[in-house]
């Protein structure tokens, strides 16, 4: 599935103010400051998998569960989502109680968070989603993308489960109020224990409970075992948005 979204950032608009009440006249002058506001629409597509309860009919609103995949499934072939996490799971049959959103990011790019508002923003106006329960979870570039995610827009979720990932420890000051679940395999040679270790060890000092589950002997595939665990989505569908302290 492909969405075109167009995000209002919109056409260019330029005012000038001068000195002893001068005002502009023409082009505007050199040598000083003009006061401009950009007003334009950036257009974006995005590949999606969209997965939807069998009785998904029958409820008002359902959670949403917001799933960023690797680096290594980039591109233009959806096939590739399937890979890892709940779309591979979801194509070998399993069931899940929660909307479940999908996308691929283009290859040689990284996860951008306006983007993936545009994407949410898209799926709430046509799908009934329970918008005090939506959360994000990812695995390695998505694990990145799930911790730039929350900063970006930490009272839009209820939680994050960031896997084998990492980001800037000064986020964490936006949401300390949100629910995390971080996990890491403890000899993963690509992105090192410490990126997750220290993101929870800052967020623990911002005055957030953040939960760390590390694996003695996994390395960077520390998905597997977290995605095959009942009790992980039992917890993050649990989770209900919280207002920030």
């Amino acid at each position: 599935m492909r969405t075109v979204l167009f995000i209002c950032l919109a056409a260019i608009m330029f005012q000038s103010s001068f000195l002893l009440g001068d005002e502009k006249t023409g082009d505007e002058k050199r040598g000083g400051q003009n006061v401009a506001k950009l007003d334009t629409q950036v257009k974006v597509q995005m590949d999606y998998l969209l997965y939807l309860p069998k009785d998904y009919s029958e409820k008002k609103s359902w959670p949403l569960m917001l799933f960023l995949h690797g680096a290594g499934e980039r591109g233009g072939n959806l096939d590739l989502v399937k890979v890892h996490g709940p779309p591979k799971l979801i194509a070998a049959g399993r069931e899940f109680p929660c909307i479940i959103v999908s996308p691929q990011c283009q290859k040689n790019r990284w996860w951008e968070p306006i983007e993936l508002m545009a994407l949410l923003d898209q799926i709430v106006a046509t799908r009934n989603v329970d918008q005090d329960r939506i959360c994000v979870t990812g695995l390695s570039m998505g694990g990145f993308g799930s911790w730039r995610l929350a900063a970006y827009s930490p009272n839009r979720f209820s939680a994050i489960a960031p896997i084998c990932g990492g980001g800037e420890t000064y986020w964490t000051r936006r949401f300390s109020h949100l629910s995390v679940w971080v996990f890491h395999g403890a000899k993963d040679m690509r992105v090192p224990l410490e990126r997750s270790q220290e993101m929870v060890d800052s967020l623990s000092k911002a005055g957030g409970k953040p939960k760390l589950t590390v694996y003695p002997e996994a390395g960077h595939d520390s998905w597997t075992e977290t995605y095959n665990n009942p009790e992980f989505y039992k917890w993050l569908l649990s989770q209900v948005r919280s207002k920030p302290k």
